[in-house]
C-alpha cells in the first residue's frame, strides 16, 4: 500500500475538488492519500510519502506562484519518488496547445520535469465571482468563442473520468 500526498494550489476552489477526488480514487485504490492547501501548509514536503501529485490552476497565463516555490523548493524529493502534475486551466478545455504551454513554462521556471503530467479544464463560476471578476470572465468566455455567458449560473469542464484514469495510470506505478 502506497502513500501519496497531494499538494495543491487553487484560486476558486475547482483545482481542491479534484485534488479530492484523485484521494478518493487512491483510497479506493487500497492506497492512502492526504490532500493539503499549500496556501496554508508548511514549505517543506513532509516525509514519509511513497509519491506526490502536485495539482495548481492557471490563472493569467501562470500557475500559482506559491505552488512554484513549493516545488523549487522539494526539487530533489519530487525527483526521487513518483511525481505528477496536474495542471488545471480552462484551455484544457478544447486549447491542448496553450495548457501545454502553461506546463512547459512551469517546468522551466521550476526546474522540475514530472513524469506524469494531467491536463484538466476547470470551472466558471460565475456565481462566486464579484461584480467586475463576473464580466471579466464572460468577456473572456466569449472572446473564445464559448456559449457558457449566462452569469446566472456555473459552468463545471472538469472531465472527472479522465482524472480518475490518469490517477489509476499513476497508481501503476506501485503495482
Amino acid at each position: 500500500m502506497a502513500k501519496i500526498y497531494i499538494p495543491y494550489g487553487t484560486v476558486e476552489g475547482q483545482t481542491a475538488k479534484i485534488a479530492d477526488y484523485i484521494a478518493e480514487v487512491i483510497r479506493a485504490n487500497g492506497h492512502q492519500a492526504e490532500t493539503a492547501d499549500l496556501k496554508h501548509s508548511a514549505d517543506p514536503l513532509p516525509g514519509g510519502y511513497d509519491g506526490v501529485i502536485v495539482a495548481a490552476s492557471v490563472h493569467v497565463g501562470k500557475h500559482e506562484g506559491y505552488v512554484a516555490d513549493f516545488v523549487k523548493k522539494n526539487r530533489a524529493e519530487l525527483e526521487r519518488l513518483p511525481s505528477a502534475l496536474v495542471s488545471v486551466s480552462m484551455a484544457a478545455q478544447g486549447d491542448e496547445e496553450t495548457a501545454e504551454g502553461y506546463v512547459e513554462k512551469f517546468e522551466q521556471d521550476t526546474g522540475w520535469r514530472p513524469a506524469h503530467v494531467g491536463l484538466f479544464a476547470g470551472a466558471l463560476l460565475y456565481t462566486h465571482y464579484g461584480f467586475i471578476k463576473k464580466h471579466v470572465m464572460k468577456k473572456i468566455a466569449k472572446d473564445k468563442g464559448s456559449l457558457d455567458t449566462d452569469t446566472t449560473r456555473d459552468y463545471v469542464y472538469t472531465e472527472w473520468d479522465g482524472v480518475r484514469r490518469f490517477t489509476e495510470d499513476y497508481l501503476a506505478a506501485f503495482a
